[in-house]
Order: C-alpha cells, then sequence, then structure tokens
C-alpha cells in the first residue's frame, strides 16, 4: 500500500492558510474562540495571534455573562491571559446602582489594571468613561481606591499612551489633576497626542481659577486634539497651551453646559495669541441649555477659530432665550470658519426661519446644518432652492420641525413634494433627512 492511501483523509479545514484561518478568529466571540481552539493544535495557536486580541471593549453591567462567570471575573481572566496583546482598551460601567456594585468593579479594575500594568507594554489608547465618580452611590473608600488604582497604572503605561479618554469622571480639582500628573514622564513631560477630559472635573467647580490645572496641563507638549469643558478656560490656560503644544494643537472641543461656571472673563487677545502660534487650530463648541445671548458673547470671542457650533436646549424653554441675536450677530463672524451648526431648541414663541436662511447664505463654508426647531415647511425648500443656485455648499441637511399638533400627516405631504422636485438635487450633492415632530 502506498503511502499517500495510508494517511487518513483531512478536512478542506486543514488545509485553510494561516491568513484565512485568523481572518475567521477575528469574527467570532470569545467563547466561539476557545471552542474552535480545541479542534487541533494549528487552531489553538491561531487563537493567540497578537491581531485578534490589540482592541477590547470591556463592560460591566453588574449581571452574568454568558459563560456562567460574572463579568468581572472574566475581564481579569482576560487581562491575565491577553492583556499583553492589547494596544486599544475600553472600559465602561453601565448604570451603578449601588455602594456593593462599585465596590466589586473597583475590586476589579485594581486586579485588572494590576496585571495590565505588569505584562502590557504596547497600548496606546485608553477609554474609561462615565463613571461619574461624584454619585452618592460611590462611598469615599472605594472611589478612593480606584483612583489609587488608575494613578498607579497610568504612571506605568503614560510611556504608550497617545489616546486618553477619561470623559464623565468627574472627579475633585485635586484628585483630577493628580491622575493627569501620573500620565507624565518622570521629567513631567507627557506624549500623548488626544485628550477627552470633558466632564472631568465635578459640576459647579471653578476650575478656570486653579493654578495647578494650568500646570499640570503645561505637561502636555504633544496635544493634537484637547478636550475640556469651558468651566476650566482662563487667560493663564490659553497662554500655557500657547508655550506647550502650539506647533501640535490643531482641535480643541468645548463642553459650555448650564450646571458649570461660565461667566469668567477670558480675553480675547489670549485666544490671539493662541491662534498666532497654532495657525491650524479649529474650536468645536457644544452648549447645552446655555443660550441666553449675553452668555453666549463672552464665549464665542470673533479671535476664536470656530468650526463647529451646537446649541442644545433640550425640550426646555425660557422667555429669555432670544436666539434672533445670536443668529444675526454673533455666529455670522464666523463666516470663513463655520462648517457645521446645529441647533436643538423650543422656539415656539421666536419664528427663526429667515435669520436661519440668511446665517447659511452668510456663511461661505457651512456643509452641515442640523435643525431642530418650531419652523416653516418652506424654510427647507428654501435652502434648496439656494443651493440649486449655487448660493450655498451643503453636503448634509438634517431638519426635524416641530409642529404643535398631533396630526402631521399634511405637513408630511407638502414636504414630501418638495422632496420630489429637488429630488435630483438631493440624491446627487445633498445626505438628506428632514421630517415633522409634534411638539406638544
Amino acid at each position: 500500500m502506498e503511502a499517500s492511501e495510508s494517511m487518513p483523509e483531512q478536512s478542506c479545514w486543514y488545509y485553510l492558510p494561516t491568513v484565512c484561518l485568523h481572518r475567521v478568529f477575528w469574527w467570532l466571540g470569545d467563547k466561539d474562540r476557545a471552542n474552535a481552539a480545541l479542534v487541533c493544535k494549528t487552531w489553538y495557536d491561531g487563537m493567540y495571534a497578537a491581531f485578534l486580541w490589540r482592541t477590547r471593549s470591556i463592560i460591566f453591567s453588574g449581571r452574568p455573562s454568558k459563560r456562567n462567570a460574572s463579568e468581572f471575573d472574566s475581564s481579569v481572566a482576560y487581562a491575565i491571559q491577553f492583556g499583553k496583546y492589547v494596544e486599544k482598551l475600553e472600559i465602561r460601567f453601565l448604570n451603578p446602582y449601588n455602594a456593593i456594585l462599585t465596590r466589586k468593579f473597583q475590586i476589579t479594575m485594581r486586579s485588572l489594571l494590576s496585571s495590565l500594568g505588569k505584562c502590557n507594554h504596547r497600548m496606546r489608547y485608553l477609554t474609561i468613561q462615565d463613571l461619574g465618580l461624584d454619585r452618592l452611590v460611590w462611598r469615599t473608600t472605594i472611589r478612593n481606591s480606584f483612583i489609587k488604582s488608575l494613578n498607579f497604572f497610568l504612571k506605568k503605561a503614560n510611556r504608550n499612551l497617545t489616546y486618553i479618554s477619561l470623559k464623565g469622571a468627574r472627579l475633585t480639582i485635586d484628585q483630577g489633576c493628580g491622575l493627569l500628573s501620573s500620565l507624565s514622564h518622570p521629567k513631567k513631560v507627557s506624549y500623548a497626542s488626544e485628550l477627552n477630559i470633558e466632564d472631568y472635573f465635578s459640576h459647579h467647580l471653578p476650575v478656570h481659577s486653579c493654578p495647578i490645572f494650568s500646570q499640570t496641563i503645561a505637561a502636555f507638549c504633544q496635544l493634537s486634539t484637547l478636550s475640556l469643558n469651558y468651566n476650566c478656560i482662563s487667560d493663564t490656560f490659553l497662554e500655557t497651551l500657547a508655550e506647550t503644544c502650539a506647533h501640535t494643537l490643531q482641535i480643541l472641543n468645548l463642553k459650555c453646559h448650564t450646571n458649570d461656571p461660565h461667566r469668567q472673563v477670558v480675553c480675547g487677545t489670549s485666544w490671539y495669541k493662541l491662534v498666532r502660534r497654532a495657525p491650524d487650530l479649529r474650536v468645536n463648541a457644544f452648549f447645552e441649555r446655555v443660550i441666553r445671548h449675553e452668555h453666549l458673547m463672552r464665549i464665542l470671542l470673533a479671535e476664536i477659530p470656530v468650526r463647529s457650533i451646537i446649541l442644545r436646549s433640550c425640550y426646555f424653554s425660557d422667555p429669555d432665550w432670544a436666539l434672533r441675536p445670536t443668529l444675526i450677530d454673533l455666529i455670522p463672524q464666523y463666516r470663513r470658519t463655520l462648517q457645521r451648526f446645529t441647533l436643538h431648541v423650543n422656539n415656539y414663541s421666536e419664528p427663526v426661519d429667515d435669520e436661519l436662511v440668511q446665517l447659511v447664505l452668510h456663511c461661505e463654508n457651512l456643509a452641515f446644518l442640523k435643525i431642530w426647531a418650531f419652523l416653516q415647511l418652506r424654510f427647507v425648500e428654501r435652502l434648496l432652492l439656494y443651493q440649486q443656485e449655487g448660493k450655498c455648499c451643503l453636503h448634509t441637511l438634517k431638519v426635524r420641525i416641530y409642529i404643535n399638533k398631533y396630526d402631521t400627516k399634511e405637513e408630511d405631504m407638502v414636504l414630501q413634494e418638495i422632496q420630489q422636485k429637488y429630488g435630483e438635487l438631493i440624491s446627487r450633492e445633498i445626505n438628506y433627512f428632514v421630517i415633522t415632530y409634534p411638539m406638544l
């Protein structure tokens, strides 16, 4: 009998190239990967391919996982077995509702971060968002223990981290600055290029008046993108950015919430000095229920190179929220830089159709427009007509027209006629989405 006849017949899967095998593993979940690894040694080795474990999202909800082990235990097991491969890590803790759960999370994070600190030397991206550590459900000892573990880990990982997001941590100024300081090397320098500290400090804290914050940010000398709240902005802070990272800074995302202090005086000359040293800088401004013109005009200075503005009042309404001065006098000063404008406002007593149309025509680079407001139905048709005539350059038009009644069939038919009339223009040039919305 020939040798070839004595060999058992192999499945076609046996001859699957390694590259293809890795691709199959890429689409499998942890449980399926573990089961597939039991097939043979080749498949077992395939499960340990480094690229399969470079990105990881760990979500804690408090419920048992499908592997009949708690999600807390499974996350630690993952860190021990595959943590050395991780380059991009996201950790989320959903809806902590009691101290027992937060305590369990803290203990798990201590073990997880300790394991990663020992074996991982390649992590580039770290995201730990929306912890809300100022809530009562976080006991003082639990909160302090977690911050201590995170501080220790960041000191070990800071040499490689280029992207850090601690959005929504809600810390005191001392706690927050302490964590940020751990991101710098012994020489007090951090090479992170993207830093997201939006809602990083607790509400009501006037961070702009604390010199320690500006001193902490001075260590970040390679920032290209920085996201934070407006209550951190001061003349000293802007001067620090101009001196340390103006040569790299390109995007500054500012969030201004009604519960955060936002009435500090910031000089236009401070913005001018920063922009002069950082000519590629673009600022994205997001206002949450900060609609009053006298507040906005203190923040939106002419020297700021604003690329995007979001004004959102949710569904709140206030008689002092007059939009017309903002739309007529304030936002048009960014006619050359403004590219995106979003307005979510309950303007039942103040029609602003004409002002919005003139704003679109005035801002020569405005390409994205998203409006949720009380509007006339012909508002959309006017914009499409000007787009057809080449008077504006919209690429995206998303409009939710508030209607003060439940039945909107008649209005929907009018919008359908408008869409059919400009169907060719819409299909060729515009990402278009327009609907009516009962607002009672």
